[in-house]
């Protein structure tokens, strides 16, 4: 079975520190963490980005791991 994470969110401005931490992220996810694929769109400043997992124990650590809780509370902050 395979699985999608749908993240959205409203980016004020896609910057060059969103774009670092966005790469940094993905990356991670795809090599720490066993996600599949992932895929990101924007329109205006609407981003949604789809990640593609194989099984709920990996989907729950990356949501656990503290560098993606920290770039999560960045992210609320600004």
């Amino acid at each position: 079975m395979r699985y999608v994470v749908i993240f959205k969110a409203i980016i004020n401005e896609f910057d060059q520190e969103y774009n670092e931490m966005a790469t940094k992220l993905r990356d991670r996810a795809l090599l720490k963490f066993n996600c599949q694929k992932f895929e990101s769109f924007c329109v205006d400043k609407n981003e949604i980005a789809l990640s593609y997992w194989n099984n709920l124990e990996d989907i729950k650590a990356w949501h656990y791991d503290t560098e993606h809780q920290i770039a999560q509370q960045l992210g609320k902050e600004k």
